[in-house]
């Protein structure tokens, strides 16, 4: 079992990331129309998932306006910002804030995604959430890099994720 910190507090999630040269765990996410989508609806596209725990906190806003920021400038790729918000709020989120250049997908249906990629809250304030990482799959499915954020306050690595993509 992997641990985190939230502020001070230990926090235990759910497994671990999985590992980089793995097949990527299927998902079902729900987009903003609530549409279910899966890993097959994006076959073919190099994806980077900014996974955070709920865009009402200032970091998880932040890395939402820095990978769209990001995602402008990257070829065949697909940005997806994950997290277990409503899939309501954020659609709301991204039309308040003009984010037109990644996709949000709501972990709200069920927690396999969560279970499946190791990372659900099993305590703490934020039990239930999603931790803050980043995985990318490469075009052929492959988990082709992982990171996951330690301290849950942090923002992610952008260059790291930036190095990982070139």
């Amino acid at each position: 079992m992997t641990q985190i910190k939230l502020g001070e507090q230990t926090v235990d999630l759910c497994g671990e990331l999985p590992a980089v040269g793995s097949q990527a765990p299927d998902f079902l996410l729900t987009d903003n129309d609530l549409t279910n989508m899966t890993l097959k609806d994006f076959e073919g596209k190099r994806l980077v998932l900014n996974i955070f725990p709920s865009l009402n906190t200032p970091v998880c806003s932040a890395s939402a306006h820095k990978f769209n920021e990001i995602a402008s400038e990257m070829d065949n790729t697909t940005v997806l910002c994950i997290s277990k918000d409503l899939a309501f709020n954020q659609k709301q989120f991204c039309l308040a804030n003009d984010l037109n250049n990644v996709t949000f997908l709501s972990d709200m249906r069920n927690e396999s995604f969560a279970n499946d990629y190791g990372i659900l809250h099993m305590n703490g304030k934020f039990q239930g959430l999603l931790a803050r990482c980043v995985v990318i799959i490469d075009t052929n499915g492959t988990v082709s890099y992982t990171q996951l954020v330690e301290q849950t306050g942090h923002e992610p690595d952008y260059d790291d994720v930036l190095n990982a993509l070139t």
